[in-house]
């Protein structure tokens, strides 16, 4: 049976918004080139709401509304790629520890 440490945490969750995790060591299967292709537009999409973040703060015409919207958009941001961030460093954890 696989353990925990040996899962792929993916870049989405569940159902009642629980974890999904990946058992393969298929690296270049379907669902693991797909976790690749989304956290690559997660982190894109990071960047675009950092650059909108710097743009809107700069704004002295800013409401209240629009930096309400701008504090969920961070959020979600980071929120993803703190995702993408465990599941990387899980992922090299494990590489190395298979490398010994």
């Amino acid at each position: 049976m696989t353990t925990p440490a040996h899962l792929r945490l993916l870049p989405w969750t569940g159902p009642e918004g629980k974890p999904c995790y990946l058992s393969t060591d298929d690296r270049h299967g379907y669902m693991s080139r797909l976790a690749d292709n989304i956290e690559s537009i997660q982190l894109g999409m990071a960047a675009e709401v950092l650059d909108h973040a710097t743009t809107t703060l700069r704004d002295k015409q800013a409401t209240l509304g629009d930096l309400r919207l701008l504090a969920n958009e961070l959020t979600s941001a980071l929120a993803d790629t703190l995702r993408v961030a465990t599941s990387r460093r899980h992922h090299q954890t494990e590489s190395a520890s298979h490398r010994r």
